[in-house]
């Protein structure tokens, strides 16, 4: 199989970081605690922006909506990762989570490295998993969906 023959995302690079953009706001906003989980707001900032990635994809009708999706999410992922280890000291309010266990006797600066490595690792997985399920739903709806009609020569 050569490069011609795999599947493309069906958008452009700019529009693939466009949508995940528009799902970054809610690291900023949470990690800054000006919104805050169990709300309706935290919930438009969670729900409203993975839908508008599925309407994009089902409106334009691209071929493959489980590849375009899962793109859109790893681009998440990364900006998810980016939002948090940027914002990591205000997220904390200065008092950043450390290791227990037989691990509370590693120094901080290791403890803080290995925990900012989980949570990228976390953000990465999580994006990638928002973006394969709303793939998911996006490929089921895009077969639930009508073909558009095509004009015939002549009419």
């Amino acid at each position: 199989m050569n490069v011609r023959d795999r599947p493309a995302p069906g958008l452009s690079f700019p529009i693939l970081v466009l949508l995940a953009l528009i799902a970054a706001p809610r690291v900023v906003l949470h990690d800054l605690g000006v919104i805050e989980e169990g709300t309706f707001v935290n919930a438009l900032f969670v729900f409203v922006p993975p839908l508008v990635w599925i309407v994009v994809v089902l409106w334009r009708r691209l071929p493959h909506p489980f590849l375009t999706l899962l793109v859109v999410g790893v681009l998440y992922g990364v900006m998810l990762m980016l939002g948090h280890q940027l914002l990591w000291t205000a997220a904390h309010e200065g008092a950043p989570p450390t290791l227990g266990g037989n691990l509370a006797d590693l120094s901080p600066g290791v403890q803080q490295g290995i925990i900012r490595v989980f949570a990228a690792l976390s953000s990465l997985v999580t994006g990638t998993v928002v973006g394969a399920l709303c793939g998911l739903v996006a490929w089921a709806a895009s077969k639930a969906l009508p073909k558009p009609a095509t004009m015939r020569p002549g009419t």
